[in-house]
């Protein structure tokens, strides 16, 4: 099973969006790395309703675009990881 099927092409855009946005949080000294996931999902949300249109499947795309943006952020973490 491969999560890119079920994200629609409009809303890829948002996936290094979020990346981009996450690194930036986590970055910041204002914002605990535990808070960041609960950041992006709002924003994930927002702007695939904003590229979808309004809609139930535009906030599945936004919740699966940003548990992507995460989950890649945590692949390349660990595999960078030494043990």
């Amino acid at each position: 099973m491969n999560l890119l099927n079920y994200i629609t092409d409009k809303a890829l855009l948002l996936l290094p969006a979020l990346s981009v946005l996450g690194y930036m949080l986590k970055n910041s000294q204002k914002v605990a790395d535990k808070w960041i996931p609960l950041l992006l999902l709002p924003c994930g949300i927002a702007g695939a309703l904003a590229l979808c249109g309004v809609s139930v499947d535009a906030v599945l795309q936004g919740i699966l675009l940003t548990g992507a943006a995460v989950y890649g952020h945590q692949i390349y973490k660990q595999i960078g990881k030494e043990e």
